[in-house]
């Protein structure tokens, strides 16, 4: 035997070798992804109560007139509380942009915040966000105990909170309408009680 004969054979058997140990890994990958449940926005509990109306205010928006926040005007509103200085706030602004145009027909997404007025107009500007109402009000943030961001609250037609929770990613955004829409406080309730 050659050595270029035995290398050959050496090779096809590393090659045979690792289709077997990716074909083990993948398939644990999916045994893994089948144990993990989904995960929703991560609820507080401080803030009005889910089913609860909630407060109603009329705020400035920096974008137009000014707001009524927990109106019952036939509209729901998305309340997405950001920060100037949070990359996680300006990572779901296309997903906001998203939703809006989607479901505009129904919904109306707010964005909220407190700070300084100049650095907010700085991010309306940049970030493209003309098309948004934008509260900055530090009573508003405080009324909903607002503790970390990004934070999202859904308010239904009727003003009644139908879901919220700390959003860090599209999937946990989403998972506010699912919430709302199954009528359980969150994604995780909703795997629990199946």
């Amino acid at each position: 035997m050659t050595l270029l004969t035995f290398s050959t054979i050496a090779l096809w058997v590393i090659v045979i070798v690792q289709v077997a140990v990716i074909y083990a890994l993948a398939r644990q990958i999916g045994v893994l992804l089948e144990r993990i449940s989904p995960v929703g926005a991560m609820m507080s509990d401080s803030g009005p109560e889910i089913g609860a109306e909630a407060p109603r205010m009329a705020l400035p928006n920096l974008n137009g007139e000014d707001l009524d926040i927990g109106g019952r005007d036939g509209r729901a509103q998305l309340v997405f509380f950001l920060s100037t200085t949070c990359p996680i706030c300006k990572a779901l602004l296309p997903a906001l942009k998203s939703i809006q145009s989607d479901e505009g027909g129904w919904l109306d997404v707010v964005l909220a915040s407190d700070g300084k007025e100049a650095l907010h107009r700085r991010l309306i500007e940049k970030e493209h966000l003309q098309q948004f109402p934008y509260v900055l009000s530090a009573e508003f943030g405080m009324t909903f105990k607002i503790a970390k961001l990004p934070y999202g609250v859904l308010i239904g037609p009727d003003g009644v909170v139908r879901a919220k929770g700390l959003v860090n990613n599209r999937e946990q955004l989403e998972s506010l309408f699912t919430a709302a829409e199954t009528g359980l406080p969150s994604i995780q309730a909703a795997v629990n009680a199946a």
